[in-house]
């Protein structure tokens, strides 16, 4: 029988979310419900909200999120009631071109469940990322949910289902930082501190947070910077390069994504440097530059999408190293909230206030 459960709604550009009833359908071919647990608080929901991804209204809100599966559809063999997981919105195809081409963390054609979510009414629901988690129990594809040690803390290991993730895998799996390199981060935020984070698990020697705020640059030290540039204060390329004998970083990553903070990315590398662009801007942004200066410079231009993760192989590793006290993933829950404190998480979210509110269920 399908389930009614409360969930957060987007119904218009702007507007201020709603806690509604939602309509959950028993679970289809390869679908899964999940009681959710835990949902985090990310850009991306406020995106949707304000219309930046698309206006498929109504949207049902939330995605970096950890639950236990509760009922499965035919043919499910992935997971099983009981199993704890984090959710994700790449469940790769195995067919499409990447996927041949053994690049599946480029998969064009991830699953995503088939039916809908709805409200009372019949309306059916946009879940954000394909997984709609700001709510007690969600609908999604087998696909989409990583099983990972029972033990760990939902509130915690969720926030690899998007944030976490996309900044650690930036770093690690799109820049190929390791051990010995130099690593600046522009835009310390929690995407830009976790690819400090994994600047550090990996063994970078000089990692360099750039921001224009005070308290973000005292996270990003707690979270394994070495050095902090305020770059409303100090020209941020020069300030790189000074602490990099001069050279430039090996890799910078810009977690803005602004014209002017790829631009510092670009100009605070080393010659042969590497640019990873992970951020998200907006699609009115433009560049202008010098073609010359893409010329003169070897290195490689990367743009970093969800970290270029594979969540079966990624999601278990991060949290066992989360487990054995090597990655500090707890350091990025700043507040636990309820369903009904999302709105106001948007706002505390928007000044700049936390790393990452946390809704628990």
């Amino acid at each position: 029988m399908p389930q009614t459960v409360r969930g957060i709604v987007a119904r218009a550009k702007g507007e201020p979310v709603e806690v509604v009833p939602i309509v959950i359908p028993d679970p289809g071919p390869g679908e899964v419900v999940v009681a959710v647990q835990a949902c985090g608080v990310c850009h991306t929901d406020l995106h949707y909200r304000e219309g930046g991804i698309n206006d498929e209204f109504p949207f049902l809100l939330g995605h970096e999120a950890a639950g236990i599966v509760e009922t499965v559809g035919e043919g499910v063999d992935h997971v099983a009631p009981g199993d704890f997981v984090v959710l994700n919105w790449r469940a790769v195809c195995g067919q499409c071109r990447a996927c041949k081409r053994g690049k599946p963390q480029y998969c064009f054609d991830t699953f995503n469940a088939t039916q809908k979510m709805t409200l009372e009414d019949g309306t059916e629901l946009s879940p954000a990322l394909g997984i709609g988690a700001f709510a007690e129990k969600t609908l999604v594809h087998q696909g989409q949910c990583t099983k990972v040690d029972a033990d760990a803390d939902p509130s915690v290991v969720g926030l690899l289902g998007c944030g976490v993730m996309a900044g650690l895998g930036a770093a690690v799996n799109t820049g190929g930082v390791s051990r010995g390199d130099t690593v600046a981060v522009i835009g310390c935020g929690g995407v830009g501190d976790a690819a400090i984070a994994g600047s550090r698990l990996v063994g970078a020697r000089t990692i360099i947070a750039v921001d224009r705020d005070p308290k973000k640059l005292e996270w990003a030290r707690e979270l394994g910077a070495t050095h902090t540039v305020n770059a409303a204060e100090t020209d941020a390329v020069e300030a790189i390069q000074e602490l990099t004998d001069g050279f430039g970083a090996d890799v910078v990553i810009d977690a803005v994504g602004r014209p002017e903070t790829w631009k510092q990315a670009f100009y605070a590398r080393d010659l042969a440097g590497t640019v990873v662009l992970v951020g998200v801007p907006t699609p009115d942004m433009t560049l202008d530059m010098p073609l010359i200066d893409f010329f003169s410079r070897g290195g490689a231009l990367k743009s970093s999408w969800y970290g270029d993760c594979l969540p079966e192989r990624d999601f278990p590793q991060l949290v066992d190293l989360y487990r054995q006290g090597r990655l500090p993933l707890e350091k990025f829950v700043t507040e636990r909230i309820g369903l009904d404190e999302v709105e106001q998480a948007f706002e505390t979210m928007h000044r700049g206030e936390v790393l990452r509110s946390v809704v628990v269920l």
